[in-house]
């Protein structure tokens, strides 16, 4: 299947895929002597787990870590997913039986339908179960254990040396990515997560600079120093780990 028939089954735009395969998430199953890319059943299972996780709030990375893990179970990761639709569908019933009672001029001033609290328990559940079965890569596990030696204290330093870090690619947007100050504001940044989060390798900080402009919540929470600068860190990123 060819990518553009992929993302019209799929609804995954042909640009989501190319970055799935930049990003070595998903690889095309075979590239033809013409550069089109074709994906073959597993390919497209692989990519149906992936969507499941992006549903349960994983990052690309966290993603990548579960389903490249050899002790991972795509069976068992499916049941989960089932029992996670099962629960959707239930209340989605509640809220068409709702309308019609209402359509029917049935005075119900019930709002328990709208109640996703059951959905979230079910999603933070499964996520946990997910990393801690699945997602201990290295960078996972040496992330996991400083974050949890962090007082409420420390949080608020951490928190506040990344904010001055992202306002300070922020406010010098008017220089090019390529500069040196630009450049030497990245390996702070790439400092700054090996030191308080885990060793972020050129290789690992390549694949954060792409997330920052296609992951939309990395996008949004960075841009939130001024509009454009995700875009401008993950451009000063790819010089950075050209080097």
């Amino acid at each position: 299947m060819k990518i553009n028939e992929v993302a019209k089954l799929t609804g995954v735009t042909v640009r989501t895929l190319h970055y799935y395969d930049e990003i070595e998430l998903l690889k095309p199953s075979q590239i033809t002597e013409s550069g089109y890319r074709l994906y073959d059943e597993n390919a497209l299972a692989k990519l149906q787990q992936i969507l499941f996780f992006k549903e349960l709030e994983f990052s690309l990375s966290e993603i990548k870590d579960i389903i490249t893990n050899p002790a991972f179970h795509k069976t068992e990761a499916l049941k989960n997913h089932k029992k996670l639709l099962i629960k959707k569908r239930e209340r989605i019933k509640k809220l068409i039986t709702l309308v019609d009672n209402t359509i029917k001029g049935e005075d119900n001033m019930s709002f328990k339908e709208f109640d996703m609290t059951e959905i979230e328990i079910s999603k933070k559940k499964y996520a946990k179960e997910v990393k801690e079965r699945w997602g201990n890569s290295d960078a996972y596990i040496e992330s996991e254990k400083k974050c949890n030696s962090y007082s409420k204290t420390q949080w608020q330093d951490i928190n506040e040396e990344g904010r001055d870090i992202l306002k300070a690619f922020a406010n010098s947007m008017n220089k090019t990515p390529d500069s040196k100050e630009i450049q030497e504001l990245v390996k702070k940044w790439q400092n700054f997560i090996t030191v308080r989060f885990y060793n972020c390798t050129n290789e690992i900080l390549k694949c954060l600079g792409l997330m920052y402009v296609e992951d939309e919540r990395f996008k949004k929470n960075i841009d939130q120093n001024g509009e454009g600068t995700a875009e401008f860190i993950s451009k000063a990123i790819a010089i950075y780990c050209t080097k």
